[in-house]
Order: structure tokens, then sequence, then C-alpha cells
């Protein structure tokens, strides 16, 4: 009987995300179908594609709304795509569907980061990657910029910047905003989490209970996964409720919005964030809202009602107190 080979023999699974063999192949089960940048004929949205660093093979994807005013100057939204920190693109399918349907319902412009993905390039890439796209996206308030990007000079209100993101890429726009906020010197209004990817060492609330055993698990093992020079499920990246992590009170925004799901085995950390930022002293305002369903139903489920709900919550948050155009 022949022996297994290598290449065949599995290492670890995280499904429904992907598989990793032995002999150090990454298979990705999620978010494989992309979609170039383009004029979205729904929406009206237009999308291109630019490249941050070179060095590092950092991109985003750009995405302008259709414009009724040419010489308008609209909000800012820097969006981190969800995926474990290990699957997921703005150029794939769902996220680009997402991206233009918050886009056209916020009339906003949006940088959709894409970060490199662990295991390949393991945590802190994506921090890494993240800071340097939101730098680069900052850096265009300067009038002089050299090799600027014209979407952005030409009509973004840099008084008027958002983080947000949804999962891990809502964990990845909590730790941006709390190093904006260590290392101030630009104006981040708010930061949106939609089912944040926070974690612990130790279970919360609902998170042991037989229907999210399986989910739990594998929360279990994506961070020591993801980061294995500090495989600690209580690093304050993961856990900003941990007794080490900084104060809450150092965010560098004055607004959240914390999006959870009923069904969510990360819904407890969601609540919990929310509770600790509005006692922790931060001079802000935060608030929260639950959806009955799933993880990230609305990447999977875009055309659902709920789904568009989500949609038109974000764009009321990153529409409030906008000014009146020219």
């Amino acid at each position: 009987m022949e022996s297994s080979k290598p290449e065949s023999e599995i290492d670890q699974e995280f499904p429904p995300c992907l598989t990793v063999y032995k002999d150090g192949r990454v298979e990705r089960h999620l978010f494989n179908d992309f979609i170039p940048a383009s004029v979205d004929p729904k929406t009206g949205v237009s999308s291109k594609d630019v490249v941050i660093s070179p060095d590092s093979g950092v991109s985003a994807r750009i995405f302008l709304p259709d414009l009724t005013h040419t010489n308008q100057k609209l909000p800012l939204l820097i969006y981190f795509h969800g995926g474990g920190f290990c699957v997921g693109s703005p150029s794939n399918y769902a996220y680009h569907h997402t991206l233009n349907s918050i886009v056209a319902e916020s009339n906003v412009i949006a940088v959709s980061v894409d970060y490199r993905l662990a295991p390949e390039h393991p945590i802190p890439a994506c921090y890494d990657d993240s800071w340097a796209a939101l730098q680069w996206a900052l850096s265009h308030s300067m009038a002089q910029k050299q090799e600027a990007e014209p979407w952005l000079t030409n009509h973004v209100d840099f008084d008027r910047v958002f983080l947000a993101g949804d999962s891990a890429g809502a964990n990845i726009a909590h730790n941006m905003a709390m190093r904006m906020g260590a290392e101030p010197g630009f104006k981040l209004v708010g930061i949106a989490l939609v089912h944040p990817y926070f974690w612990g060492s130790e279970s919360i609330g609902s998170e042991a209970e037989a229907p999210k055993q399986n989910h739990k698990e594998m929360a279990d093992r994506l961070w020591p996964f993801a980061c294995p020079s500090n495989p600690d499920n209580d690093d304050p990246r993961l856990n900003p409720m941990a007794a080490n992590a900084p104060s809450l009170a150092e965010l560098g925004c004055t607004r959240v919005l914390v999006l959870v799901a009923t069904e969510d085995v990360l819904r407890d950390r969601g609540w919990l964030y929310y509770e600790a930022l509005w006692r922790s002293g931060w001079m802000g305002t935060v608030e929260i809202k639950e959806t009955e369903e799933t993880h990230c139903f609305h990447i999977f489920k875009p055309e659902s009602m709920k789904a568009n709900e989500l949609v038109t919550c974000l764009a009321a948050f990153l529409n409030q107190e906008r000014a009146p155009l020219p």
C-alpha cells in the first residue's frame, strides 16, 4: 500500500475557511471568486485598485460614489475586510458587492485595504499593512503630496474620516483607532465594528453553550494559528478587555458603533466591549445594535432584508452631522 504523501496530509483545518497541509501548502475555501475593479451598473459606484507599498505588496481598492456634484467633498471610510486574518480580499465578489452597497447608500469614498494574510504572513502583518494603508490615505490631506490619488485629493473631506470592518476587520479597525489615540496628529471621527472578532482565554456569557461549541473551538485556535509569535488569546490586540490591555479611554475617535448578531459566538464579546468602553472614561459616544442573525450574515446573504438594514444603519452612522452640500 502506498504511503500518504506529505502534500496530501492535513496539518490543520479551519472549516469552512481554509486547510493547511503538512508540506506548508494553504488551501483557501472562502472568498475565491474575484472581480475586477469596475463601474457597478446597479449603484453607479466606480472602483479602482491602487498599490500602496510595492515592497510589501500592500494594496487597496478605492470606491467612488456616483457624484451629483463634481466639487463636493465626501467623508472617507477606510474599510478592513474579515476572514479570520487568513482569508478575504477587497477584490472578492462578496466584499466588492458589500463596499459598493455601503458607498452608494452612504455617499462616501471608501478605501478597502488588501492586507497580507496569515499563515504565510502571520500577525502583525495585517496590522502593519493596515496602518500603512491608513497613513497613505490620510497623507492625501497634504496639498502637495507626490503621486497623489485624485479620487482622494479631489473628493475627500479629511475632517470626516471613519474606520470600519467586519469580524477580523473590525478587530483591525479597533486596533488602528487605539494606535491613532496613542499617536495623535489626525482627526478620526468614528469607527464601526461589525461582529468584531474579540476573544479571550476564559469563556464568558453563552460562548460555552452546546450550540456554539464548534465555533468556540475554532475561535480558541484561530489567534494562536495566525499569531505564533504570541499565541495568547488574552493578547490585548485580540482581547481589549484583558487585564494588561491599554485603557479603552485612549481610543482615538469620538463615536463608535458596535453591531452584533444574536447567533454569533462573538456576540457577548461585542457587548462586553461596548460596556467596557462607556465605563472607561473615554470621551465619546458609543451605541450598539443587535440583529437576530448569524456571524457576518450581510456578507453571505447580501440581498436579504436584514443585510440591507445593516447597510442602512452604517450609512446613518457615517452621515451624522454631515455638512451641507456646496
